[in-house]
């Protein structure tokens, strides 16, 4: 600080010298500078003279680095980008989840978060295998959703070969000891505990939207484990689940930021010919149920709590993916503090007309979940518990002008805004990653970042109106989480949607 004033004061004191020069002397040296006379008035969007013309990069109408995808003779398949940097993204996707334990205990997805990167067949423990990673910098990580389980790895990229000898082990060959089983069930045991005790009600709303929209099915099915069932999984439980949906036919191997032929290689080492630590690689029984949409209401009195947060949501299906997440671009939203910066969606239809207008609500924000054989179109709303059955309205005024025309101006900013997120978010190399192995998992190949913008870019207003028209024909799917007494039936709720203008019928008392 004292090196800025000082610096300041003796800007201040030449100033004051050249004033009194300038006095005594006359004017001093004239100085040119761009905005001066001496100089033509160029805009910015021509070129400056004498400046030597710009040559840009090609890709002759293709991208030179494409997405490649080879296919073992097991049915593994082994999907690398190219990306330059020193570090590298490998892991193994597995078409598995909460989605597919219909016939077995519910949470068996969430155990085998916990206990993935334990001990293996190989290495002792978890510490053992992180040693092994940091020999190479790396970081691990396992996550699962409904419908796939990811085990990943970053490391430097001259460490591939230690890297898929891991991940096979951790995937194919896991110990599963009674006391790191024990163990996961204290951890998932205090997961849930803290799951209800967190201020967002977010993770809790995103399950009973899901229960509400799919009941008793496929991706509606709880991704948590219930308390109930942690006592009873236990090895053979897993490994019964494991020999079913562990298959190398379920799997894709997945690199950024690697060469494909030596990829190729360390799969053909490690991961074909493999024989898993539950035994047989014979599929017994594979559940293949489609998602059935049902719709419904899901509610849960909260803790008291002084507002209400509820979901509305209608499904979708997977041909009309784009128009949907363009719509849900435009219906945008966010938190009533979430103001200000660019890319927040202020020209959105949730500011607009919702939270600039009702100050009173807390949050309204459009939610978009996708899956491969469904998805979902969701409206997340809170407020004061007295205002609820209004903020319910607000919101089905919403989901009925979805229906209706659409702005050429707001519409062009939603394409614009939806293209700019995903090439964002493409900068990441975990992101291509997964985009990459999930893509492959679920139709085999990868569309590339530029034919996803040529789907965006040719979304006409026409579509966003078919498809929001053709959701809102199907039953809602609600979920209400707090104080709850002022929240109107569901029988209500669907006829709001099925009106012309969204409003609710009206109700009558003689006492409050």
């Amino acid at each position: 600080m004292a090196a800025v004033v000082l610096a300041a004061t003796r800007l201040l004191r030449g100033s004051g010298s050249w004033g009194h020069s300038r006095l005594r002397f006359g004017p001093p040296a004239y100085r040119r500078f761009s905005s001066g006379g001496a100089y033509p008035n160029i805009p910015l969007s021509s070129p400056l003279p004498g400046v030597p013309k710009p040559v840009f990069a090609t890709v002759d109408g293709q991208e030179k680095f494409e997405t490649k995808v080879t296919t073992l003779d097991n049915g593994l398949r082994v999907a690398s980008q190219n990306k330059f940097g020193q570090f590298c993204t490998v892991g193994i996707l597995i078409n598995s989840g909460s989605r597919y334990e219909a016939k077995y205990l519910s949470g068996i997805a969430h155990f085998l978060e916990k206990l993935a990167f334990s001990s293996t067949a190989r290495f002792d423990s978890k510490d053992e295998i992180l040693l092994t990673l940091e020999k190479h910098g790396g970081i691990c990580d396992c996550q699962t959703s409904r419908d796939t389980t990811m085990y990943a790895v970053s490391a430097d990229s001259k460490g591939l070969d230690t890297v898929v000898g891991l991940l096979a082990d951790v995937v194919l060959q896991p110990r599963l000891t009674d006391e790191e089983v024990e163990m996961t069930r204290m951890a998932v045991q205090f997961e849930l505990e803290d799951l209800n005790l967190r201020p967002d009600p977010e993770p809790l709303l995103t399950e009973m939207i899901h229960e509400a929209a799919y009941r008793e099915n496929t991706v509606g099915l709880h991704r948590f484990c219930p308390t109930e069932n942690i006592a009873k999984i236990n090895r053979e439980v897993l490994h019964s689940y494991l020999r079913n949906y562990y298959t190398p036919d379920r799997m894709v191997l997945a690199g950024v930021g690697v060469e494909h032929e030596h990829l190729v290689d360390c799969a053909r080492k490690y991961l074909l010919g493999v024989q898993p630590a539950w035994g047989s690689t014979e599929v017994v029984d594979i559940d293949r149920s489609v998602a059935q949409y049902t719709g419904g209401i899901a509610k849960v009195k909260w803790r008291e709590c002084v507002d209400c947060t509820c979901s509305f949501s209608l499904t979708h299906t997977e041909e009309d993916f784009i128009p949907f997440a363009v719509l849900n671009m435009m219906m945008g939203g966010g938190g009533s503090f979430s103001a200000g910066g660019p890319g927040k969606g202020m020209f959105s239809r949730l500011y607009l007309n919702v939270l600039n207008r009702h100050h009173w609500m807390y949050n309204a924000t459009s939610y978009h979940h996708s899956y491969e054989d469904t998805g979902l179109l969701c409206i997340h709303a809170s407020a004061d518990p007295r205002q609820v059955r209004e903020m319910v309205e607000i919101i089905t005024k919403e989901f009925i002008l979805m229906g209706g025309s659409v702005d050429a101006v707001e519409l062009e900013r939603a394409k614009t805004q939806l293209t700019s997120m995903l090439m964002m978010n493409l900068e990441s190399r975990p992101v291509i990653f997964e985009d990459v192995g999930r893509q492959v998992l679920a139709t085999r190949s990868r569309k590339l970042p530029h034919e996803l913008c040529t789907l965006i870019r040719n979304v006409k207003p026409e579509d966003v109106k078919r498809v929001a028209s053709k959701m809102l024909r199907g039953k809602p799917a609600v979920a209400a989480l707090g104080d709850l007494t002022d929240l109107p039936t569901y029988e209500h709720i669907q006829a709001a949607l099925s009106s012309k203008d969204g409003r609710l019928p009206r109700t009558y008392r003689l006492f409050r």
